[in-house]
């Protein structure tokens, strides 16, 4: 019997049919995707798939829930939707520096409005006010304020001084912030990581709009060139290792040779083919199709069969 390989997709339109395309054709009737479809979710019912592809979970809680229950009862899902709930950015951060990879400065703010149902007794551990002129001098401005834990270039601020940061600080309302230096480079690159062993380096320039920001290419030249993309997919491969993720994107912002580590939770990363152009397109739908049909080929039905990385298992 065919084993089946289904996405779980919203709003994009070229990746996910392109994916189950690519699939149906290296799968020769032994494996078949499709789109997933759900017409019930009883609890620990299985439902068939033997992979998973999430491009999605992240905005709709109740496919997040689909997709435990599927991998509690077999199927390997692409990314690991138990890990995806409990990973943030600024753990992200943290957890890099222990394994020595290059960083900006960054710290966590508190969220500028009190969460619902809180009041200022709530903090009381929390020291009013805080430690500004460390964290101003620490840092440095210019400087780029985000959320801990959110994605696709969302509540993202570039702030100039302190005064100027307060003032944007302001209209996050409960949102969780983190302050960064900024590193200004001279070379900059986003990185597609498939399984923890596909690596694939792309040029990027995230000052460009969004649909021109791969319209670009190295700064670097000759052996120092080849000794960055070296390091950088030395970089990408451990912080995946690390994070568990089989489909993420680090990106490298280069200055004075060394790649900082800028943004490395992305577990459903763009893979538009209007955005990241047709060679990247290709490469992506290409070794997508063949990771999901590995970890399809490596399904043992009744058994659980997601991974974690190695952070989870205490294997760093």
């Amino acid at each position: 019997m065919a084993k089946k390989i289904g996405i779980l997709f919203g709003m994009e339109d070229t990746f996910p049919w392109a994916f189950i395309d690519k699939v149906n054709e290296l799968g020769k009737g032994e494996y078949i995707a499709e789109p997933v479809q759900i017409d019930k979710l009883e609890q620990g019912a299985d439902y068939g798939y033997a992979v998973i592809i999430d491009r999605i979970s992240q905005d709709v809680p109740f496919y997040r829930a689909y997709l435990k229950n599927a991998a509690v009862s077999g199927t390997y899902v692409i990314n690991n939707p138990f890990w995806w709930s409990a990973d943030e950015k600024f753990f992200n951060n943290a957890l890099m520096l222990k394994i020595g990879i290059p960083l900006p400065k960054t710290v966590l703010l508190p969220s500028y409005e009190r969460p619902t149902n809180t009041s200022e007794t709530s903090f009381r551990n929390l020291k009013f006010p805080h430690d500004w002129d460390y964290i101003f001098n620490y840092v440095g401005f210019p400087a780029y304020m985000k959320p801990h834990d959110g994605g696709g270039w969302r509540n993202v601020y570039r702030v100039e001084s302190p005064e100027d940061m307060w003032a944007k600080h302001a209209e996050t309302e409960q949102l969780v912030m983190m302050v960064q230096e900024e590193i200004v480079f001279e070379d900059y690159y986003r990185v597609y990581c498939l399984g923890r062993k596909y690596v694939h380096i792309m040029p990027y320039e995230p000052r460009n709009p969004h649909h021109l920001r791969y319209a670009t290419t190295h700064q670097t030249e000759g052996a120092a060139r080849e000794k960055l993309l070296k390091t950088i997919t030395d970089y990408t491969l451990k912080m995946n290792e690390a994070l568990g993720y089989d489909f993420n994107t680090v990106e490298f912002a280069v200055r004075d040779g060394i790649p900082y580590a800028i943004d490395f939770c992305n577990p459903a990363p763009d893979a538009d083919k209007n955005s990241v152009g047709e060679e990247n397109f290709a490469w992506i739908v290409e070794h997508s199709a063949k990771l999901a049909i590995e970890k399809a080929k490596d399904y043992k039905p009744g058994k659980v069969n997601i991974n974690w990385g190695k952070f989870v298992t205490n294997k760093l």
